[in-house]
């Protein structure tokens, strides 16, 4: 046990990471549907720090096989393959991460994992893979570090002198109840520090795993130091399997919001992100289901594409929806002033156009119409209490 934590399962040694190793490339030539069983994105965009680039090609030297064979037993492109997840200890000194966005109600969050075994496809963290010396496609979703210090580095940074209480947000960038939670624990042991100090925390996650947490969330909301929000793409299951291969089923997702509220903890429903063309007509149906659930809060986000997502997401497109590609490109263009992407501060977030007004339209009537509010109360910070010292030197009272 270590400074109180809760004792866990033993952290299997880290698996060595060598960058020089194959990484997995999108097969040439590939006919539709996904390129790596249970993978949500279809290949590895180089990595855009790296002076040397790779694309992969067919020259016609692999075995071929009869015109009647299917692709899949032995075609010109490789068959479709399973990529196993890597996990490698983060040696991270912090981790409590600083930031000044004004598109963010916080300025300071947790990220127990670096890559998230979720694999969506969307996902606007992938390109912060390509500082690790990885691929923001597969790599991402497949080659993950977990920093199984967290909870007693937290712990320390929370004793310093200099401390001064705010929301610690968890779930900003990579989801804290990832797959490979159930056995690292690492967001258990998180909380359970924040507990002891009665420290508010807010989490987001597309796992019904956080209900495993709600003997300490509870407590903790009845105080007022937390609140719980459930993001929900979709209500389709096959759309949500081919988008978000690994996260938790809508229907997992809107129980875990029923679990959450019937504890009492606060849970908002995030729309998000709206998907133009393949997931937009479902805001109200989505939102209704969410309230009947439970939840009391409501936000939506409008899909982004920051750097390498844009291809990986026309990728999947081109593998699922083709022809709708021209259509929900078109729209998301529309949105963002003829781009794919806009990264300035405060527009980022929203969409703009007819397409965008009528996507604000279309939820604030819902929002009323259901009885849901946009913003829940502030978390209290008052009740905060430092934890002790680790006792390398004592205090004079």
């Amino acid at each position: 046990m270590m400074n109180g934590m809760e004792p866990g399962p033993q952290i299997p040694a880290s698996t060595p990471f060598d960058p020089r190793s194959p990484q997995p490339e999108r097969p040439p030539n590939r006919p539709g549907g996904p390129a790596f069983r249970g993978r949500g994105a279809g290949f590895n965009p180089p990595n855009r720090f790296e002076t040397i680039r790779r694309d992969p090609f067919f020259d016609g030297w692999e075995p071929e096989a009869a015109p009647d064979t299917p692709r899949d037993m032995g075609g010109e492109s490789p068959p479709p393959a399973t990529v196993p997840t890597t996990v490698t200890v983060d040696a991270t000194r912090t981790v409590i991460a600083r930031n000044d966005s004004p598109d963010v109600g916080f300025d300071r969050s947790i990220n127990p994992y670096r890559g998230c075994e979720h694999g969506c496809v969307y996902c606007y963290a992938r390109p912060t893979h390509a500082w690790l010396g990885l691929s923001p496609g597969v790599d991402f979703e497949t080659r993950l570090f977990a920093k199984p210090d967290a909870a007693a580095l937290l712990r320390q940074e929370l004793a310093r002198p200099s401390y001064r209480c705010e929301p610690i947000a968890m779930g900003t960038n990579t989801d804290p109840y990832q797959p490979v939670e159930r056995e690292r624990r690492i967001t258990r042991a998180i909380l359970k520090v924040l507990s002891d100090c009665n420290h508010p925390v807010t989490i987001v996650t597309k796992s019904a795993l956080i209900e495993r947490d709600i003997d300490f969330l509870a407590p903790m909301a009845e105080k007022g130091l937390c609140t719980a929000a459930l993001s929900v793409t979709t209500l389709e299951r096959t759309v949500a399997r081919s988008m978000e291969p690994r996260a938790s089923a809508p229907a997992r997702r809107l129980a875990a919001i029923r679990s959450l509220a019937e504890a009492g903890i606060p849970v908002r429903v995030m729309v998000a992100p709206v998907v133009p063309g393949i997931t937009d007509h479902e805001m109200e149906d989505i939102l209704e289901a969410a309230r009947d659930a439970g939840a009391s809060l409501a936000s939506y986000i409008v899909l982004r594409l920051p750097g390498e997502v844009k291809d990986l997401f026309c990728d999947w497109l081109d593998a699922h929806y083709p022809a709708r590609r021209n259509k929900v490109l078109n729209t998301i263009r529309s949105l963002r002033e003829g781009k794919l992407n806009t990264a300035e501060w405060g527009e980022r977030m929203v969409g703009k156009g007819a397409f965008g007004k009528a996507l604000d339209l279309r939820f604030a009537l819902a929002v009323r119409r259901l009885g849901l509010k946009r913003e829940g109360r502030a978390l209290r910070t008052d009740l905060f209490a430092k934890p002790a010292r680790d006792g390398r030197q004592m205090t004079l009272f």
